[in-house]
């Protein structure tokens, strides 16, 4: 998989810096494991966020981020870390530049891109920094609100990656 590491600048209204860019995270962060919400109504994303707060250390044992970004306002999203209280950044990305620029799957359309709620669907994407050039070494595109990989599945790709 050859697809291109794509910077954004965008509020984080969790841990970490605000705005959040890729480029600016540590040098000792191997991977970057972005998570691409719905919206904030999805019942199914707010589960995930929630896994992944639980599980944070495994990932921070395996040097990486985890963030998690949300197309709706920085109102919206800081009502998320309000609730959940994420020890992982939290994206606003009320224009879906990030998940747009990662070709984030939108069904039905013209009515699809109206409304996240319809059409917006959920994707996971891995960023190894291991090297000069950061790479995109494993997308999930989901199909569905339900069509997203288990946390454990993510835990192994990183696994994997890092052996190589």
């Amino acid at each position: 998989m050859t697809e291109q590491v794509q910077d954004f600048s965008l509020p984080n209204v969790s841990v970490g810096p605000n705005p959040f860019t890729l480029s600016a995270l540590s040098e000792d962060v191997s991977f970057v494991v972005l998570f691409f919400q719905r919206d904030y109504y999805c019942t199914n994303c707010r589960k995930q966020v929630q896994q992944l707060a639980d599980r944070i250390e495994e990932f921070r044992k395996r040097n990486a981020e985890v963030v998690s970004i949300v197309p709706e306002p920085v109102e919206r999203v800081e009502q998320w870390q309000e609730t959940y209280d994420l020890p992982y950044a939290l994206l606003a990305d009320p224009n879906a530049e990030a998940g747009d620029a990662y070709d984030q799957p939108v069904r039905f359309g013209l009515l699809g891109r109206f409304s996240d709620f319809f059409g917006r669907m959920p994707e996971v994407v891995i960023i190894d920094r291991r090297s000069t050039e950061p790479k995109v070494v494993y997308v999930h595109r989901g199909s569905s609100t339900f069509d997203r990989p288990e946390i454990d599945e993510i835990l192994d790709e990183i696994d994997e990656f890092s052996q190589t």
